[in-house]
């Protein structure tokens, strides 16, 4: 059986990595304008926001290999939900199909992550 740290954090890169798609498809596609976010200019505030959650997976990858057992298990519910909650506000205001999918992908692994750490029972 694999240990639930390693599987944990294989969740969160693979969320990152879906995020970071998304991203890269967009600037290719050209859904995107560059300084702008949401048809609006992005202040420089709005991209410190953009950085700090974009880095939650990355935290909690080292943070699921590090963290001692019980707070690990609630720091990745808790974390997981946030940005399950958050995917879930924004998916309505991606026009794109490919963004809606990806979107779809990462409520899957934010649930797949909750279910985990949920069962997550340390011997």
């Amino acid at each position: 059986m694999v240990n639930t740290r390693i599987v944990l954090s294989g969740l969160w890169v693979a969320l990152m990595l879906t995020y970071l798609l998304g991203d890269v498809l967009r600037i290719f596609s050209g859904d995107f304008k560059s300084g702008e976010m949401m048809g609006m200019e992005a202040s420089q505030a709005i991209w410190f926001a953009a950085a700090l959650l974009m880095l939650i997976p990355i935290v909690m990858l080292v943070l699921s290999l590090t963290l001692p057992y019980p707070a690990i298990r609630w720091v990745t519910i808790i974390a997981a939900i946030l940005l399950f909650i958050f995917n879930l506000i924004g998916l309505p205001t991606y026009p794109s199909a490919y963004d809606k999918f990806l979107i779809f992908v990462s409520l899957v692994l934010n649930g797949i992550t909750v279910w985990y750490a949920w069962k997550w029972i340390v011997p």
